[in-house]
């Protein structure tokens, strides 16, 4: 049986579903990605285009790269979820968001680009505390 993964926007406007294995799953933490994910990386799945389908309608923005391949982030045009980014270096290829994707078992992390520009403050320690929800307490 294939695998598929299946995904949607904050508002579930856009929605995708991906067959099969993906290509790679990467960590990226170029200026980009950092300022689309608003925080220190993004994290993205890398498929054949072929093996999406994607609903819903999308927004674009495009820029070009410091290696100067031509990449383009793909998010909700209401809720502002990014959904998937390509790249003219990969044109047969799409990269979703893993924190789009309804279940991503299976999935981690295979390599990480742009380490050189991670961020101090995107790793976190032994000391910091973790909740497992939302704590009870205010500022």
């Amino acid at each position: 049986m294939e695998q598929k993964f299946n995904g949607r926007c904050l508002c579930g406007r856009v929605s995708y579903v991906a067959s099969g294995a993906p290509v790679i799953v990467a960590q990226c933490h170029c200026e980009q990605c950092r300022r689309i994910s608003g925080t220190g990386h993004s994290v993205g799945a890398m498929f054949a285009s072929t093996t999406v389908t994607l609903s819903g309608a999308i927004k674009t923005h495009r820029y070009t790269s410091a290696n100067g391949s031509r990449v383009t982030k793909a998010f909700c045009g209401r809720c502002g979820s990014p959904v998937y980014g390509t790249n003219s270096r990969t044109p047969d290829h799409m990269t979703l968001t893993l924190g789009t994707m309804d279940d991503a078992t299976g999935l981690s992390v295979k390599v990480v680009i742009f380490g050189r520009d991670k961020p101090h403050w995107d790793d976190l320690g032994a000391d910091v505390a973790c909740f497992q929800t939302q704590p009870d307490w205010s500022p």
